[in-house]
């Protein structure tokens, strides 16, 4: 009966820190007044809710009542460091009888004047959210009572947490595939365009874009890449390529060394990162395109009047896997008035049920010469139908027009 009595107290606790939820506030303002209610709750003076980044591997103050200095001064504790980054890195509760230097690394915990201390990690399934600790100015003895209370309200507020930080995760994707991919395609003498870019329905947004640009000489150049996973970190290190790659360009009128440059710059800067590229430049007379593929698929060509075929170029390593100075190839295609050539990533052709390979054969089937984004729509139709993506699709089409004299 005791522990019958033991859990619906806790239960009502949890109810009356958590209190009625708040629609029209933010995370941080729900948690600082879960928090300031948990103190009254427990009777300590201080709570703080510091929030895991995995990326390096510390915990950032995100949400505090009695010491909010933690947030304004964005106090951040390395993972198996002091009180907190210990929490987190045994993912089991710990409590503290005494706070200075040798059991914290915040100072602002022993400026506050704190005695004892309680915390717990925030755990979302098997991920770590972040860790809620309390603390009290009178010496106190934290019970099994008041562990089970927090692992409690840290389990809720972990949950919440990860929700918001995944809608956070893909509203700042969007925003950034947004910002990356072209508004509107570019007005180019003798050529014309058309584009898709469709996320993944299971994978969400990620890395992939296609890009125009001119260059110098009244030339254009063409970009279609894919970097691997998905979510907001594919989406930044996707812009910093393409940002990457854009300044090459200006200094190189060879797509492969275009190429190399940008390899060596992501197996510098981007480490564990990959991505598949095709760069190719069309010159001012727009008879061919100077290609070169670090590790992406061949783009398909259609001629008028023919079936489409994909195009004959070596596919060289991917872009930050390399070691070494590989050997990067290019290869000229020409481009006879009329002709349409398609760019595209991966999720266009590849599904669970047939091998790439079938997929960018019933491709180059499906591409005719004609407008770029009726071609476009044409595809579309056919590789992906009424079946949602799997994964992110980006697509491109180029018709070369004839241009008038004079033009």
């Amino acid at each position: 009966m005791s522990r019958s009595l033991d859990a619906q107290n806790r239960l009502q606790q949890l109810e009356a820190i958590i209190g009625t939820p708040a629609t029209h506030l933010g995370l941080a303002e729900v948690l600082a007044g879960t928090l300031q209610r948990l103190r009254e709750v427990m009777a300590v003076d201080t709570a703080t809710v510091l929030r895991y980044q995995a990326s390096g591997r510390q915990l950032v103050a995100f949400a505090a009542a009695g010491i909010e200095e933690e947030v304004h001064q964005g106090v951040r504790v390395p993972v198996g460091s002091g009180f907190a980054g210990t929490v987190a890195l045994r993912r089991a509760p710990v409590i503290l009888d005494h706070v200075d230097e040798t059991t914290v690394v915040n100072s602002l915990l022993w400026e506050r004047g704190l005695h004892s201390m309680l915390g717990v990690p925030m755990i979302a399934g098997s991920e770590l959210v972040g860790v809620l600790h309390v603390g009290s100015v009178a010496p106190r003895q934290f019970g099994e009572a008041d562990v089970a209370t927090m692992q409690l309200l840290a389990e809720r507020l972990a949950l919440v947490i990860q929700v918001e930080a995944l809608e956070e995760n893909r509203t700042a994707t969007m925003a950034l595939q947004r910002s990356l991919l072209p508004s509107t395609l570019p007005e180019v003498p003798g050529l014309a365009f058309g584009a898709r870019y469709v996320p993944g329905a299971e994978t969400g947004l990620g890395g992939d874009w296609y890009d125009l640009f001119t260059l110098p000489g009244d030339r254009l150049g063409v970009v279609m890449g894919d970097v691997s996973g998905h979510g907001l970190d594919a989406a930044v290190i996707m812009g910093r390529l393409r940002s990457a790659l854009r300044a090459y360009a200006l200094d190189s009128e060879s797509p492969a060394e275009v190429l190399a440059k940008l390899d060596r710059k992501a197996n510098h800067f981007e480490h564990g990162a990959m991505a598949t590229v095709a760069y190719g430049i069309i010159g001012p007379d727009r008879e061919a395109l100077t290609l070169s593929l670090a590790g992406h698929l061949p783009p398909v060509l259609a001629l008028p009047g023919e079936a489409g075929r994909l195009v004959d170029a070596p596919a060289d390593p991917p872009i930050g896997l390399t070691i070494g100075v590989p050997e990067r190839r290019t290869t000229v295609l020409e481009l006879p008035v009329d002709a349409v050539l398609a760019f595209y990533t991966d999720g266009l052709v590849e599904r669970r049920d047939r091998p790439v390979d079938v997929g960018m054969a019933q491709l180059a089937a499906t591409v005719r010469a004609g407008e770029p984004d009726r071609v476009c729509a044409q595809i579309m139709a056919a590789m992906i139908g009424n079946r949602a993506a799997q994964d992110d699709v980006a697509l491109l089409a180029i018709r070369r027009r004839s241009v008038p004299a004079g033009s």
